[in-house]
């Protein structure tokens, strides 16, 4: 079973270890972003162990693969004030363990997240990318919605949006916070 929990001290290498990963991964393909989560890769690691971050890692038999920020505000640079005055999860840095590809655990965990969000009174569940490959799949495949795109420093940023909803038959607890 899957278990979702707060990032903590010694997931640290784990993640950084995961976003390496799949940095690698995606260069084998040929697919774009290699070198952003290559480059991003001990930061992210950094950030799931610092109480600072909103870093939420999923791990199966105690081992990580997958970890996402979930913050509760959206940046301003994009959503409008009444927008950001709606209560909702940002969702950023969404990254899966290639180990796993193919079994829709990002999708997992960005079920959890809506299932999350309703439990802890959130109207919306928020997200950004700048890759078009995901802007379909995030669409066509997850049910999320474009709001609108953004130029930001050269880049064509789109945030989509979803109704948080509870998510019955779900497959991946909730654990407390594991240093």
């Amino acid at each position: 079973m899957f278990v979702i929990r707060p990032a903590g001290t010694g997931d640290q290498d784990q993640v950084s270890a995961m976003v390496r990963a799949r940095a690698d991964w995606l260069h084998e393909r040929g697919l774009n972003g290699s070198d952003g989560w290559r480059n991003f890769a001990e930061d992210y690691g950094r950030q799931a162990a610092d109480s600072g971050f909103p870093v939420w890692v999923l791990t199966r038999d105690d081992k990580v693969v997958g970890a996402t920020c979930l913050y509760e505000e959206s940046p301003a640079w994009f959503w409008t004030e009444a927008e950001r005055a709606e209560p909702a999860f940002f969702v950023a840095s969404t990254v899966t363990h290639p180990a796993l590809a193919g079994q829709r655990v990002g999708y997992l965990m960005l079920r959890w997240v809506l299932d999350h969000a309703a439990r802890t009174g959130k109207r919306w569940v928020r997200r950004g990318t700048w890759e078009p490959g995901l802007v379909r799949y995030y669409t066509q495949v997850q049910g999320w919605t474009i709001v609108r795109q953004k130029e930001r420093d050269g880049v064509v940023v789109t945030g989509l949006a979803r109704l948080a909803e509870l998510q019955p038959d779900l497959g991946v607890r909730a654990a407390v916070a594991v240093e």
